[in-house]
């Protein structure tokens, strides 16, 4: 099952994904996507960290989430404008090739027994991107936004903490 929830900074799309896995499962896990760019960064992680409870088991996967051992599992995936983000830079910017390698993954998970709760950002309702690369970013993330909203078998948009169902 494919739970997509998606909204714009601090709308609230992590909190209530996670409360939703506790609901769901007594031991959820999360994948944290993040890699680390910068102390202010890190700071907010570290905020993500101590707001999770023992009962999370937590990866940390940059990529290759498909691989790690999920069956059966509530998953919390946070998020996939970071995890895009490595593909992205892993291809040098190449959309194309960036866009095939989260679509291959978002397949392969897809046939996992298990849920899945995917967090994500509306890039594209906010300010446009003043440079090319950032640009072409939020054009990766819509892409890659709409693939997995399709396939998704809820979808939520999170406005000012409060979700609104769209499927």
């Amino acid at each position: 099952m494919f739970i997509y929830v998606s909204g714009g900074v601090r709308s609230g799309k992590s909190r209530y994904a996670q409360t939703e896995a506790l609901k769901l499962a007594p031991d959820p896990v999360y994948i944290a996507t993040a890699r680390i760019w910068d102390e202010d960064f890190a700071e907010r992680v570290a905020r993500h960290k101590n707001d999770r409870g023992q009962e999370w088991t937590t990866f940390e996967a940059y990529k290759d989430i498909s691989a790690l051992p999920l069956t059966g599992r509530v998953i919390v995936v946070d998020c996939v404008t970071l995890w895009l983000s490595s593909f992205f830079v892993d291809t040098n910017s190449d959309l194309e090739a960036a866009l095939n390698l989260f679509k291959a993954e978002i397949d392969a998970l897809y046939q996992i027994d298990a849920v899945f709760i995917f967090i994500s950002n509306e890039l594209g309702m906010g300010m446009h991107a003043d440079t090319e690369l950032g640009r072409k970013f939020a054009d990766l993330q819509g892409w890659a936004n709409q693939y997995l909203a399709n396939l998704a078998d809820q979808a939520y948009f999170m406005v000012s903490g409060i979700p609104l169902k769209i499927r």
